[in-house]
């Protein structure tokens, strides 16, 4: 058993204005997509200048974060949105969801890809590779927050945390550090690094993530407020997992058909 290193939240505080380390995450995630997005622009020619490419992480950015805050809303916490309205503007409560997020960065690169007069699917191949490290970089956000802890463990590394009760629990949000961060990152970066047909690099993601994240909920415990969905085993993690797969898989098998690159 080991005890969590309790963190303070707040990496720097200036008079009232307060950082926050999950703050630093995203702040990460974006300037490591930039830095990947100039490796992946000149390996594909693609002539982008940083001006193109700013605004590429700028149009993904504002994805990721309106669509992960009205996704939380609206998978998470849709009973209070229906209550009060206004919920959904109430963003000090905090809240993300990823795939709430993903669909925020799919609708943003469509509309990216129209003003730069290329394919949305070969821009959704582009920007795929970029994720799985800011992913990582937000789930250890979520450790240092001490939020979002897996379930209770006998295993020899659980962690007692104050936040996580008196059990050791699984460090769940490292299992996804890892596994949706670390391994995808690998498997993604390898499989693009050469040609495929287009659509696939996506497809692969989709169903990558949709398993790993399925998996990787058998150890987290479900939010209080929602607990399982089903048969007392189903979180809502695994539940939004389960289209991402069905649907990475057809584009897989669609894009594939012809083998067109």
């Amino acid at each position: 058993m080991l005890n969590y290193p309790e963190i303070n939240n707040i990496a720097l505080q200036i008079g009232p204005i307060k950082i926050y380390w999950y703050g630093i995450s995203y702040l990460a995630s974006f300037a490591l997509a930039w830095w990947l997005a100039k490796i992946r622009a000149q390996k594909l020619n693609y002539h982008w200048n940083n001006e193109v490419i700013g605004d590429f992480i700028f149009y993904s950015a504002i994805g990721a974060i309106a669509g992960g805050h009205l996704g939380y809303v609206l998978f998470y916490n849709l009973k209070e949105l229906l209550y009060d309205p206004l919920f959904l503007f109430k963003t000090w409560h905090g809240g993300m969801s990823f795939h709430g997020g993903l669909a925020g960065v799919v609708i943003c690169l469509f509309i990216f890809a129209r003003k730069t007069k290329l394919s949305f699917i070969e821009m959704l191949d582009f920007a795929t590779p970029l994720t799985p490290l800011g992913l990582a970089l937000g789930r250890i956000g979520n450790f240092i927050n001490s939020e979002l802890w897996g379930r209770v463990t006998t295993v020899p590394w659980g962690m007692l945390s104050e936040k996580g009760g008196p059990l050791p629990r699984h460090p769940s949000q490292l299992y996804e550090a890892f596994a949706e961060g670390i391994v995808l990152f690998i498997i993604i970066w390898i499989y693009s690094s050469k040609p495929r047909p287009k659509g696939t690099t996506s497809a692969l993601f989709l169903c990558c993530y949709g398993v790993i994240r399925f998996t990787c909920e058998f150890f987290r415990d479900p939010d209080v407020h929602i607990g399982f969905i089903a048969a007392n085993w189903l979180t809502m993690g695994q539940l939004l997992s389960l289209p991402m797969i069905a649907v990475g898989a057809y584009m897989m098998w669609f894009y594939n058909r012809g083998k067109n690159t």
